[in-house]
């Protein structure tokens, strides 16, 4: 909203220091600070009335360290993550963006879902939540909506008429001016490969000419595996006090990287990268996304004074696929997301295994002493904070390995 007041004020009134308000740098600045300052100043609010209306965790018992003194915690902490968002987003950002409409949508609709699972299992006192089978409805539905849209809008698609040695005159802020080029595409990157381009259209080649047509039929149910695969993926990782924060938090922060070199002309000619016009906006999105995540762990973090709940991790989640998808780097998801890759790939092992073994020899034996992964380590031995600190490690190594797949390859 102030981007357009801004706007508006500098154009009608010439007004001193408006134009600041067309930089993404600086909206996305204002962003970060004003997440973080509403995440920690009002989050502890949010806590208190959470607290009052005696809105906690209930713990099931599964012999962890720790585990009984968490009981009673504050949970749907979530909440606390998408306001700290949104507002930010919707004082900032381009509201009539395609992009941060879509991420508004996903925040909000992850949101909901989480909202109300969290709400069945705290006062209807069933620890089961919302049924599997509605998650994943919401889930089919969220990228139902997110795949038609970024396939059939007409602002979402690539430049390809970009051109080597171009002049970079007022660098990195402003857009060069070319007679520009504008095509609706299904295409993608593939990490670590030097012609790094597939488009899900060339999967129906085989089918004969004018393929590219239903191309649809490729992207929009890739677009809804994946949606649910990483909601569902964060949703496992938040078990233990401030895990899923902080590796989401590195996460985002380097897809907004992705998101603002994509959407600039100038640093995606250099990197001989795909150009997304309009997609940089996300990077307003994404400051104040991690902002809020990281204002969230302030109280998240060991001893945790509130829990996330599913409100947060499918959230999370949600938003973390979405911006991989738009900035066409989802194939780098489990690189980038490697610690939700391994937790629900933990599971799908325990529980495999154990069915397989239980089948042949009659008793069910298992891969982990427990899952998810972390759970493992906490049967271990390990104390909650070692484990955390070490897995945000892996996370920032696997981001910053991501990043490099700008130049490597």
């Amino acid at each position: 909203m102030l981007y357009y007041l801004f706007e508006y004020l500098e154009k009608t009134f010439d007004f001193p220091g408006a134009g600041v308000f067309q930089y993404i740098t600086f909206r996305s600045a204002l962003a970060l600070m004003l997440s973080l300052l509403l995440s920690t100043i009002y989050g502890k609010r949010v806590i208190g009335f959470l607290r009052k209306q005696q809105i906690g965790e209930t713990v099931r018992e599964l012999g962890l360290e720790g585990q009984k003194e968490k009981a009673g915690t504050p949970t749907m902490g979530g909440l606390i993550i998408i306001f700290a968002t949104l507002i930010p987003v919707l004082l900032f950002a381009k509201l009539q963006n395609i992009y941060i409409i879509l991420l508004i949508v996903t925040t909000l609709w992850m949101g909901t879902i989480g909202f109300i699972d969290d709400y069945i299992k705290i006062f209807k006192k069933d620890k089961e939540g919302l049924k599997g089978i509605f998650k994943v409805f919401g889930q089919v539905g969220l990228g139902l909506i997110v795949g038609t849209v970024l396939y059939f809008h007409p602002g979402v698609n690539i430049r390809t008429d970009i051109q080597n040695n171009i002049d970079v005159k007022n660098t990195i802020e402003n857009t060069i001016s070319l007679e520009p080029v504008y095509e609706k595409s299904t295409a993608t990157t593939i990490p670590f490969f030097k012609n790094n381009e597939f488009d899900y259209a060339d999967l129906l080649a085989w089918t004969g000419e004018g393929y590219q047509n239903w191309a649809w039929l490729i992207f929009i149910p890739v677009v809804i595996f994946i949606i649910t695969a990483v909601s569902n993926g964060a949703n496992l990782t938040d078990g233990i006090d401030g895990l899923a924060a902080g590796t989401s938090a590195v996460s985002v922060l380097a897809l907004g990287i992705f998101t603002f070199v994509s959407g600039n002309i100038i640093f995606s000619n250099y990197l001989n990268i795909m150009y997304i016009p309009n997609s940089g906006e996300m990077t307003v999105f994404i400051a104040a996304f991690v902002g809020a995540l990281i204002g969230f762990l302030w109280y998240n973090s060991f001893p945790a004074s509130v829990f996330m709940g599913d409100t947060g991790s499918l959230t999370i989640g949600g938003i973390i696929a979405v911006l991989a998808i738009a900035v066409r780097k989802e194939l780098l998801i489990p690189l980038l997301c490697g610690i939700f890759l391994a937790e629900n790939f933990s599971v799908v092992l325990q529980v495999s295994y154990f069915k397989y073994t239980k089948k042949r020899f009659g008793e069910g034996r298992r891969i982990f002493l427990m899952a998810p992964l972390h759970h493992h380590y906490q049967k271990k031995g390990y104390h909650e904070s070692k484990i955390v600190t070490r897995f945000w490690i892996v996370a920032i190594m696997l981001a910053i390995l991501s990043i490099v797949t700008l130049k490597l390859r």
